[in-house]
């Protein structure tokens, strides 16, 4: 796209604000940085929602290879075993670290850290803070610490809608101001850019992501040419609050942790006739069964009364400040839930650095895909693989480019002009993407969404912000297409088994999914 001023820029250019924005930032010092965040720091990114915490074998009788294990039998057979045990090695460097940096995570009378088990965790291994505020504590640390480090200069009401491309290189992206009425994009160079701008689940409408976050990051990356992996594998979190509420609340899954059983509306236990670990179930399991108890009309609930009661009220207060706005007393009532899409396995294929397919375009955190996740993600392994990759990205771009230690301050002003995206197609594509490419898929309703993603992106005419999130749906669909078979979070009707042999890991461009939306929209005709 054009942009009408360019600004060049010494500054590393990160884009987001989340926790692997903030903490590639601190470990970027005293490299000055500059931020590109949508909204004011911490209220808008995926992060500072968090409800479970960060996965760390902490205690003594576990350890960072049985994580490890844990993570690749959750991912279903296309788990990175190496990156698994890179991760999960470092995670009690980066929980001593954020304790540090002034993060009040729960401790026991001894001083320990209070740990939570979490679906598909062999022990109880997930650090937390006040029950359910891990993410919002996290990321007010990671602030603090951000706006007292000279070296960080953060854009707030900026984003970010294209890539600059210059023989074939990445040096520096388009943005906008945040603003719903948009503005004449503005060319920012520099001299490297870190992708950290979350991942795709407000593409669906039914999702608990924050509403910004709608796919747009790895969309960009896509459309300048960036290899994507995984796409096809969204995770739906089987117990969003079922309350009519856009984003849905999260009831968290420590709650089932500390004990909460899920019922229907006919009181019945139904994940004990599912799996042997009943509502520990991985979480692809737990989903698809809440899924075909709302379908038949069974109404799920998550009763929290037995196990917390009053409790609930104090050890999870997001959760208890959630039911009271929606008239509901988890002390006495069951918690209506449902499959809401959650966390995007797939992004942006990243190597072992955290570098991208592009030159000069490095990724972190749920944008990205470094095989950590495989086909479903093991709980609370993503704000874990954020603050990994963070650091890794950091220090790569560091060792990238000539020491540096000072740069004049990114001054941009907005000019009025820009166009807004049709929140009607919006509303549109979220509702194909949730109708057709939810938690059950089948070839008819891929190749369907395919079709109406693409009348959508016609009717759009060249808003980037909208291009960019039909290039992530476009590459969601078309690889789930792709995919005949089910495994972990991908559940496809007419292929309801998992492939003979080894698990795969799927990669395409945007160009390659285009080709098959194409051939869909074609054999239609």
């Amino acid at each position: 796209m054009v942009a009408q001023q360019r600004i060049a820029t010494d500054r590393v250019i990160i884009v987001g604000a989340g926790l692997g924005a903030l903490y590639a930032a601190l470990k970027l010092a005293p490299r000055p940085v500059v931020m590109i965040s949508p909204e004011r720091l911490g209220s808008g990114a995926s992060s500072a929602w968090a409800q479970g915490g960060v996965a760390a074998a902490m205690a003594l009788a576990d350890s960072p290879d049985s994580h490890a294990e844990d993570t690749e039998r959750a991912g279903a057979g296309i788990v990175d075993a190496e990156v698994a045990r890179r991760v999960t090695r470092e995670a009690r460097e980066h929980i001593l670290d954020l304790t540090s940096l002034g993060t009040p995570f729960d401790r026991g009378a001894d001083g320990g850290y209070v740990l939570s088990r979490e679906a598909a965790h062999s022990f109880a291994r997930v650090v937390r803070v006040k029950g359910d505020q891990a993410g919002a504590a996290i990321m007010a640390a990671l602030i603090e610490q951000v706006r007292d480090t000279p070296s960080i200069q953060v854009l707030e009401g900026t984003m970010a809608v294209a890539l600059d491309m210059t023989a074939g290189r990445v040096t520096g992206v388009v943005i906008q101001s945040a603003d719903a009425d948009g503005s004449v994009p503005v060319l920012l160079q520099g001299p490297a850019v870190l992708l950290a701008g979350g991942g795709s689940g407000g593409l669906y409408a039914l999702t608990t992501n924050p509403p910004r976050i709608r796919g747009q990051v790895i969309g960009m990356a896509a459309r300048a040419g960036a290899e994507i992996a995984d796409a096809e594998f969204v995770q739906f979190h089987p117990t969003a609050m079922d309350v009519g509420e856009d984003p849905a609340p999260l009831a968290t899954e420590a709650l089932r942790g500390e004990g909460a059983v899920l019922i229907n509306r006919d009181g019945d236990r139904f994940m004990r006739a599912v799996h042997p670990d009943a509502e520990l179930a991985p979480r692809d399991v737990v989903a698809r069964a809440i899924f075909a108890q709302t379908q038949a009309g069974k109404r799920p609930m998550l009763d929290t009364r037995a196990a917390l009661g009053q409790r609930i009220l104090t050890q999870f207060p997001a959760v208890a400040s959630a039911c009271a706005r929606n008239g509901i007393d988890p002390v006495t009532d069951a918690i209506p839930v449902a499959a809401a899409a959650h966390y995007h396995m797939g992004g942006i294929a990243t190597d072992a650095q955290g570098r991208a397919s592009l030159p000069g375009l490095w990724v972190c955190g749920e944008a990205s895909s470094t095989g950590l996740h495989g086909a479903n993600r093991l709980a609370s392994n993503g704000l874990l693989e954020a603050l990994v990759y963070a650091r890794i990205c950091a220090v790569d771009i560091a060792e990238a480019l000539p020491e540096r230690t000072d740069a004049a301050p990114v001054a941009v002003s907005f000019v009025a002009g820009g166009r807004a995206s049709d929140p009607e197609a919006v509303s549109q594509l979220r509702h194909t993407m949730t109708d057709l490419v939810g938690v059950v898929r089948s070839g008819e309703g891929l190749r369907e969404a395919l079709r109406r993603i693409a009348a959508l992106e016609r009717a759009a005419g060249d808003d980037p912000n909208f291009l960019n999130m039909t290039a992530t749906a476009t590459l969601i669909a078309a690889a789930a297409l792709l995919r005949d078979e089910s495994r972990g979070a991908h559940c496809r009707s007419d292929f309801p088994e998992p492939a003979p042999g080894p698990g795969k890991r799927s990669r395409l461009t945007l160009a390659h999914a285009m080709a098959v939306r194409s051939e869909v929209s074609e054999a239609r005709a």
